[in-house]
């Protein structure tokens, strides 16, 4: 069982995601309610904007906009898994949005100029081709329209082979320099309107998401095996090792078609 079966299998003790969240959206990754509720307002979400959510998962924080903001919503997630969740959830809270399994590193199956927004939140660098996935952002942003994306893994310091490989071991990763973002935003056709460093948000999650495994060790080695349990705790604290030293950056980037 790998770290994405986990991640999207049988959903978290309430209990738990409270220790780890503070505020449960339904998130999986390093984000916070009230980061999610300050990218929407930096962002300027409304309920007249279509929103596309890349690497949706499960579809917690992307909902949540739906529920607090009104907008209308499309997801996008490779993980079939996940897709089939998030529609459920939908389902089940009366949400009008829509979920679509397809490989975001690929064109992506939409019209020119169809959404408002796009976001993605640490999913960017799973994505190969970092300049045809920007490029594939704004051919279906509509003129102006916004992207607002999170990098967790910016080289910010000395990272060893072995803390790359550590920090990849759950699937294909993508490693940007400082600054190289913002280069191939402004090459496909962004301009640049916010860098913000949300480091220590996955320092802190990381932290705590190792804490409440390991309360849970036994009931959690039993859902997920041993090995995958283990497997993922040392992955978590790689994760927590790099972004508390600040060697790998998470940054959001806020950026307007142009």
């Amino acid at each position: 069982m790998g770290y994405y079966d986990t991640t999207y299998g049988a959903p978290l003790p309430d209990e738990m995601r409270r220790e780890i969240y503070g505020r449960d959206i339904g998130q999986q990754s390093w984000l916070t309610a009230p980061q999610q509720e300050d990218f929407a307002r930096l962002a300027g979400f409304t309920r007249d904007t279509h929103l596309l959510e890349v690497g949706c998962g499960a579809g917690g924080p992307a909902l949540f906009l739906c529920e607090t903001v009104g907008l209308a919503l499309t997801g996008i997630d490779a993980e079939a898994a996940g897709i089939a969740r998030a529609r459920e959830a939908a389902r089940t809270r009366g949400l009008a949005a829509r979920f679509l399994c397809a490989d975001a590193s690929a064109r992506l199956p939409f019209d020119d100029a169809c959404f408002d927004a796009v976001q993605c939140i640490d999913a960017v660098n799973h994505l190969g081709d970092r300049a045809r996935v920007l490029a594939e952002w704004r051919r279906v942003l509509k003129p102006g329209g916004v992207v607002l994306y999170t990098d967790p893994v910016v080289v910010s310091g000395q990272v060893t082979a072995g803390e790359f490989a550590m920090r990849s071991a759950i699937g294909a990763f993508v490693f940007l320099p400082v600054g190289e973002n913002e280069r191939l935003l402004r090459a496909a056709g962004f301009a640049v309107a916010a860098v913000e460093d949300v480091t220590d948000t996955a320092a802190e999650i990381s932290a705590r998401r190792i804490a409440a495994r390991d309360k849970r060790r036994a009931v959690l080695v039993v859902q997920e095996g041993e090995a995958a349990f283990d497997a993922t705790q040392r992955f978590l604290a790689a994760v927590h090792a790099l972004s508390s030293s600040r060697r790998l950056s998470r940054l959001m980037f806020l950026a307007r078609k142009t």
